[in-house]
Parts: C-alpha cells; structure tokens; sequence
C-alpha cells in the first residue's frame, strides 16, 4: 500500500469526495476491511481565496508547498492537491517535494485516452478557462482543449464561487451549465471536463448526453490505484 498525502479544504466538500472515493477504490481492489492510508492537510480555504482575489499567486504557492512538504515529512509517499484551480501553484509544490506529485490533468488526460478523447471542452473557475496553465499540461498528453466564451465564462466562475462552494445547488444553475456544455460539444468537444472539484455537485450524467469527465473520479481512481498498490509511485 502506498500512503496518500492529500492538500485539501479548498473546498472541504470535495475534499470529503476525495477521502471517500479513494476508500471505496481501497476497499473494491484489496476487500475486507481494507482502507487507504492518508495523509490530510486541510487548509483554511478563507485564506486561500484572499491570496487568489488579491492575485498573491506567490503567497498561495508557498503556503501550499510548506503545507505538501508537512504531508511528506507525515510519511505521504505520493502527493495530490484537492482541486484544479491551485494546480495554477503546481510548480511550487512539485519543487518543495522529494516524493512524487500526481498532477490533476495528468488523471484527466489518462482518463481521456482511455475513451480516445483527444479534445476536450473545459469548465471550471475563470483561471482555469481563461489561462494556460491546465490546458497547456493536457496539451503535453496530445489533447486540445476549447473553452466557454467570456460571458459563459463570467457565468460559470460566479456560480462556482457563489454558491457550489459554499455547498448550494440550484436548478437554474444547473440549466445555465448545461446550456455551456452544449455550445461546447458545438465547438467540437468530444467530451467536457468537469474542471473545479465541485461542479460534479451540480451535473452529472443524468443532465445531460454530452460525455462528462469529471476531474475528481479522475483524479481519485489513479490515486486509489496508487494507495491499493496495484501502481507504484
């Protein structure tokens, strides 16, 4: 069994599906009453939202990276960070570790392949859609990556911080989604990613025909792997 070292609270309801998912992996692969070894470091996410609205991407990535390297020393063999956007400080943690970092777009791009997906439709906060950073690391897998436009992209960033990490799901905005999703699959998307740890809160299957990859179950099942020792770090 490997140990998993998860950078969470941002938000804590994701990070609740990551523990839970990465379990359930443990205990289908290994039976009884097997579970994960982990490792939580669960940040307070009221600061990490000051350093992103005041742009302190600096600040942010060093209190990540100084919370990573307090999972290592807690004997995390493997590290993974609980959400996509702060995958924008990826770099910061990598660097600050000596053990292995599973980067979010790396489980998303595996995923991917699997379906013979090569481009993908993204939704997620506005740094997400709007910057390079995620879709320049699925770019290093062959996979392109188109997003909503801004107006779309204003929508779906408001209804992230508005009201799906605060833990509120509303009809309308589950509409307002799915219509992106659609002009997405327009554009040529193949499938969309589910790119914030807390739209799966929102959408699913059942809303829509558009192939949804969610970055979570992604993200969760090459970690299971990992814990359950069936891929070694």
């Amino acid at each position: 069994m490997t140990k998993i070292g998860l950078l969470g609270g941002m938000s804590f309801h994701s990070t609740i599906d990551y523990y839970r998912s990465i379990n359930e992996h443990v205990a289908a692969v290994r039976g009884g009453h097997a579970s994960a070894e982990i490792v939580l470091e669960s940040l307070d996410f009221a600061a990490v939202r000051r350093q992103q609205v005041e742009g302190d991407w600096d600040g942010a990535g060093r209190d990540l990276a100084a919370a990573a390297r307090r999972l290592q020393d807690g004997g995390a063999e493997v590290v993974a960070l609980c959400t996509n956007l702060m995958h924008k400080v990826a770099p910061a943690v990598e660097a600050a570790l000596d053990v292995p970092f599973l980067h979010i777009a790396d489980a998303v791009a595996e995923a991917a392949r699997e379906h013979g997906w090569t481009r993908l439709g993204l939704l997620g906060t506005r740094w997400v859609m709007a910057e390079s950073f995620y879709a320049d690391r699925l770019a290093t897998h062959g996979i392109a990556v188109v997003v909503p436009d801004e107006a779309q992209q204003l929508d779906v960033d408001r209804i992230i911080w508005e009201e799906l990490t605060l833990g509120q799901v509303e009809d309308a905005s589950r509409s307002r989604y799915v219509e992106v999703i659609e002009e997405l699959r327009e554009q040529g998307a193949q499938a969309i990613v589910l790119g914030c740890t807390e739209i799966q809160l929102l959408v699913d299957g059942r809303h829509t025909d558009v192939p949804l990859l969610d970055s979570v179950a992604a993200h969760t099942r090459a970690l299971g792997r990992m814990a359950a020792g069936l891929v070694t770090t």
